[in-house]
């Protein structure tokens, strides 16, 4: 069986968080949110090896990271592009020539638990592609114009995607090649799937999976790890 690898996606600009500010390098519990992400990267058993794709520019700060975290999971370093997807081409462009799966992680994802990472592999050696995601569980109406409620979404049809998404490597580089030669720019790599018909499993996340997206988000994630640790 080909090597199983994970790009994990570290290039963008947070920006949601304020100017001048790098989301990843907040610190929870005294430690960068990206260290733990890619901590759980390395310490999933599945995982052979680690594309860390960084911003221009960050790629010591990068390897001094995985030094004082003693992060020792066979890794390299790439830079990204200009949107998430150009990252994640860029990632995929580095894999070792015998990878035959790839999990490609956000970086601002630091609670992925290696259960959850483990069931995305196995479903997506099963059906080609898969993705975590959970239930939608408040209502979701729909508006055109963000100020009126145009109609309600059945939530019973609805779910949350997260990450980490998981491929077989031939698959998504399939399908980022139909999406960017179609001039498309995603901002999800199973919306990629969705473009060339490639069937996509739901694994449920059981336990939280929180992105950081905001300064508000740290008090919740800095909780999830703490009643982990």
């Amino acid at each position: 069986m080909g090597m199983i690898s994970a790009v994990l996606v570290a290039a963008g600009k947070g920006t949601r968080m304020g100017p001048n500010v790098d989301k990843l390098f907040l610190e929870l519990n005294g430690r960068p949110v990206v260290a733990y992400t890619w901590g759980r990267l390395a310490q999933a058993a599945s995982i052979d090896e680690i594309i860390v794709v960084v911003r221009e520019g960050m790629q010591s700060a990068f390897a001094e990271l995985a030094e004082k975290f003693q992060l020792r999971k066979p890794f390299r370093l790439v830079a990204g592009g200009r949107e998430r997807q150009d990252s994640v081409w860029n990632g995929l462009a580095a894999l070792s020539e015998d990878a035959e799966l790839v999990a490609i992680q956000d970086a601002a994802r630091p609670c992925t638990s290696p259960a959850l990472i483990a069931a995305t592999i196995e479903a997506a050696r099963e059906t080609g592609a898969a993705v975590a995601a959970q239930p939608v569980t408040d209502t979701i109406k729909e508006s055109a114009d963000g100020k009126r409620v145009e109609r309600t979404l059945d939530r019973s049809r609805l779910w949350a995607v997260q990450t980490p998404q998981t491929f077989r490597v031939e698959i998504i580089r399939r399908a980022l090649a139909e999406a960017r030669g179609r001039g498309l720019v995603l901002t999800d790599d199973t919306a990629a799937c969705e473009l060339i018909g490639q069937p996509v499993d739901l694994v449920v996340s059981a336990s939280p999976n929180p992105k950081v997206t905001r300064p508000e988000d740290l008090p919740f994630v800095e909780a999830v790890l703490k009643h982990e640790a």
